[in-house]
This record gives C-alpha cells, sequence and structure tokens, in this order.
C-alpha cells in the first residue's frame, strides 16, 4: 500500500501505512447548535470508488487465474492440478479468514501489543456498513470502508498463494491449508498491521492543530504523542513501503524458502529433467500478473489522482527494464536468451518497484528494473545451484530478493533530487500537505531495519509453524504419492485427460 508518511517529533523519517480511520474520526457531525460554516465530513468521491473497486478486481485477478496459470505451467503435467487447486483453495480461505478476523487485526488498535496486531474491534465486520468510510492519503479524502476491507483482502489472499512455489510438487494438500491458516494469523496479518496501520492524514493533522492552538501544552502534547504513536512498529520506525515490498514479497519469499529447506528436495531434483510442462500457460499466467499488478501498485494509493498516475507509469518501466535485463545478462551468459528469463524477469521488475511504485521517479524506476533483473538471475542461477536448495518456482531468488533490492532502494529513488516523490509530512501546515526533510543515509538505515525485521519475523515464524505441522499432520506426501504425482495423489483428477 501506499504510505504517506510523517516526518515529525523524532519519528524520523517516512513511513508507508493504511488504517482505516473510525467514523467517530473521519466523519465528526456538527451539533444541531453549530454555525452553518463547520466543516461537513468528507464523502467518498465516484471516480476514486470506482478506481479502488476495479483495483481490487485486478489484484484478484492476480491470484486467480494469473498465479495459478503461471506457477502450473512451471510445474510437471502430473502436478498441474494441484498447483491450481492449492491457489484456489488458498484465496478461497483466506478470503473468508479476512472478513473473519483478519482485517481486524491489521487494521484496529491492538492496545498493549498494538505495535505488532490489532484487536477484534472489528472482527466479522462489526459496525461496518455502506456508509463508513477508510481514510487515503490526501487530507479530506475518504473511501468506502467495504471497497478498502475487499482491496486490502486481495493483498491477503495472494501472499501466502505465493510460498506455494517454493515447495511445489512435494507438500500435503491438507498440510498447506493447516499452514496457510496459521501463516496468515500469526505472520501477514501482524505484518499488515506493523506497516499499513495508523491514524490517517486527517487524524495526524487534527492532533497537530489542537496542539499548535491548545493552551494547555503538557496534555495537548500527550494527546499528540498517543495520536502519532497509534500505529504499527514499522511504520513509526519511518519504513517506506507503497504496497508491500515488506508485506507481500519478502515476506513471502523468505518462508517458502524456509518450507523448501525443511521440506528437502524432489525426488529426482539435480538428476532427472524436472522442466515446466507448458510455457504456454506460464506466459498467460505472467501476462496477466503484470495487467493486474496495476490494480497493486497504482491502487495502493487508494485515489485517483497524480500519485497513481506515477505508480502505473512505474510499473510499466521497471517491469519492462527487468525483463529486458534478464534476457541479455541470461543471453550472455548461457548463449541464448529464453522465454522463462524474461518472464521471470518481468516478475522481478514488478516485485522490485512494488515498495518504490509512489516513491520513485520513472527514471528511477528503470535503473531499479535493471538491477532486479541482472540480480535475481544471478541468484536464481548461479547462487541456487551453488547453495543446492531445491526452491521450486525460484520463490526466494525473485520474491524475498528483488523485495529487498526494492524495499532497500525506495529509501534513495524516494529523493526529489532522483526524481522521487519526496516523503509526505501532514503536521507541519495542518490539513495541507507539505513535502518532509530527507536524509539518505537515515532512510536507508530505517528501510534496511524494516527488511531485517522481517525476514526474522516470517523467518523464525514460519520455521516454527512448519516444524508445528509436520509433528501433528505430516508435511511431504509419500515417495509413491509424488512419482504419481499430486493431482492424482491429492485430488483424485488430472489436468489433462488424453
Amino acid at each position: 500500500m501506499k504510505l504517506r508518511t510523517l516526518l515529525a517529533l523524532g519519528l524520523g523519517g517516512a513511513a508507508l501505512g493504511l488504517l482505516l480511520v473510525e467514523p467517530s474520526l473521519a466523519q465528526t457531525p456538527a451539533p444541531e447548535a453549530a454555525p452553518a460554516a463547520a466543516a461537513a465530513a468528507p464523502v467518498p468521491n465516484k471516480g476514486d470508488t470506482a478506481w479502488m473497486l476495479l483495483s481490487s478486481v485486478l489484484v484478484l485477478m492476480m491470484t486467480v487465474p494469473g498465479l495459478a496459470l503461471f506457477y502450473g505451467g512451471l510445474v510437471r503435467t502430473k502436478n498441474m492440478l494441484s498447483v491450481l487447486t492449492q491457489v484456489f483453495a488458498i484465496a478461497s480461505i483466506v478470503c473468508l479468514l479476512w472478513v473473519t478476523y483478519g482485517y481486524s487485526l491489521a487494521f484496529t488498535n491492538g492496545g498493549g501489543l498494538n505495535d505488532f496486531i490489532g484487536g477484534f474491534g472489528k472482527a466479522f465486520l462489526k459496525g461496518v456498513d455502506a456508509n463508513s468510510v477508510a481514510a487515503t492519503f490526501s487530507n479530506g479524502v475518504v473511501i468506502p470502508e467495504y471497497v478498502y476491507i475487499c482491496f486490502q483482502m486481495t493483498f491477503a489472499m495472494i501472499t501466502p498463494g505465493l510460498i506455494v512455489g517454493a515447495f511445489a510438487e512435494r507438500m500435503k494438500f491438507s498440510a498447506l491449508i493447516v499452514f496457510t491458516i496459521l501463516w496468515v494469523t500469526l505472520i501477514y496479518f501482524p505484518m499488515a498491521h506493523m506497516v499499513w496501520y495508523w491514524g490517517g492524514p486527517d487524524v495526524f493533522a487534527d492532533a497537530a492543530k489542537k496542539l499548535a492552538e491548545a493552551t494547555d501544552k503538557a496534555a495537548a502534547q500527550a494527546d499528540y504523542d498517543a495520536v502519532l504513536g497509534d500505529a504499527g512498529l514499522l511504520f513509526k520506525w519511518g519504513a517506506l513501503d507503497f504496497a508491500g515490498g515488506t508485506v507481500v514479497h519478502i515476506n513471502a519469499g523468505i518462508a517458502g524458502l524456509v518450507g523448501c529447506l525443511m521440506l528437502g528436495k524432489r525426488i529426482g531434483y539435480g538428476r532427472d529433467l524436472l522442466a515446466p510442462h507448458s510455457l504456454t500457460m506460464t506466459t498467460i499466467g505472467a501476462s496477466l500478473l503484470w495487467v493486474g499488478w496495476f490494480g497493486f501498485n497504482a491502487g495502493s494509493n487508494l485515489e485517483a489522482n497524480g500519485t497513481t498516475t506515477l505508480a502505473m507509469i512505474n510499473t510499466f518501466v521497471a517491469t519492462a527494464a527487468a525483463a529486458v535485463s534478464w534476457l541479455f545478462v541470461e543471453w550472455a551468459a548461457k548463449g541464448k536468451p529464453s522465454l522463462l528469463g524474461m518472464l521471470s524477469g518481468a516478475i522481478a521488475g514488478l516485485v522490485a518497484v512494488t515498495p518504490a511504485a509512489g516513491f520513485a521517479g520513472p527514471m528511477g524506476s528503470i535503473v531499479l528494473g535493471l538491477v532486479a533483473g541482472a540480480a535475481c538471475f544471478v541468484m536464481c542461477s548461479t547462487v541456487k545451484n551453488a547453495l543446492g536448495y531445491d526452491d521450486s518456482l525460484d520463490v526466494f531468488g525473485v520474491h524475498c530478493v528483488g523485495g529487498i533490492l526494492g524495499a532497500l532502494a525506495t529509501g534513495i529513488l524516494v529523493s526529489p533530487d532522483l526524481g522521487g516523490a519526496g516523503i509526505p509530512d501532514y503536521t507541519t501546515k495542518p490539513g495541507e500537505l507539505v513535502l518532509g526533510a530527507y536524509d539518505m543515509t537515515a532512510q536507508l538505515i530505517t528501510q534496511a531495519k524494516a527488511v531485517g525485521f522481517t525476514i526474522l519475523w516470517s523467518g523464525i515464524g514460519s520455521a516454527i509453524l512448519y516444524k508445528l505441522v509436520d509433528l501433528t499432520i505430516g508435511l511431504r506426501v509419500t515417495q509413491e504419492e509424488e512419482r504419481e504425482g499430486l493431482d492424482i495423489a491429492d485430488h483424485g483428477e488430472r489436468a489433462y485427460n488424453y
């Protein structure tokens, strides 16, 4: 999600985040006797609402059919249907978990644990109706809360689906379902809260205005600090993450690496040919991912305005640059350019630009794409082969490594001197958006802290969850089932009947 951040009173740097504004905060109706000049509560703009409805559907398309076809084409014929089933089932289950308690855990105040997780104040969507609104990143601009719930839900639906590629062709379907439920609850929902939970621009501006006008400065300062402190841990650090570099890609990528290491290699890995069965399907899936990613990145601005167009053009050029980069680097290294390499490069570019989409300028995004394509190629070929781990579909090499590059680069490319958008400040001039101070070194340190925290949070947490599932129902199918293929072993049907 795009995060407009605050640089004020020691928060130092910017943070990307997103918190639904409670109706009591976003809409403060004037009493009946109030003067006629009292400001009216903001109402959603139909254009913003329409864009967010479309963006939500585009992100869903990234998962089904985009990710399902992309991954499905990369496995062997006997496992095609299993991958389609896994991705579709994960999306459906997480959809239900999100509206049951996930949204509440991610985007409400968690009391004493608020740095890490929200509460259950909006479990089962309690208190939400068609008139409820959510904050965006502009003062006085809101969108319907239901569309915000749907948009964030699609992020939650795709993230655990990404992990599937790391251990494709060897994990039990029952184990995957149990792991997914545990993982989104204990890893994803807290990460979304830590990065994207905050009060919104109007809440911050109102607090700053009250402090400026207060006669009792000590009490007003305490209230101000409480408002600014009602945010997730990484937001308060000042971490920038426009659309999910940490929350989605590093989070899923490191969980995938841990999973493939704990499950072990596929039978025949390094000896038998384990080639993709349909690069045609993979091309269709990758193309759908690129189209859907415009909802992912440009939709993360929550409005239809200039920053939305910035995120859109960056999603074009970074993707193209990474595809070209991987293509030519592979051509130079192996003697032939491959379709799979170009598609992998495009995904690497999409991943890398995700945290930077609304912060970087187009030229900076091109450079980021060129670096990401080359770096992820080296990671998925030279480094992977040297270390010998079996990340089936290169989830770690593309999503985690690309996400790390993008998260770190965001701290550089946000600089206005490099064509970036700069860091927004909502408190210096309450109600008016201005650019805050920018220190590249300090921002890079903050970005590195966020990356390191995400790796530890997801890596350690995922390892515990994998082990728990393994000790109870077991993670891996039997050798006989793996040789037969998971289509028949797990689902009793085939993707293809000739």
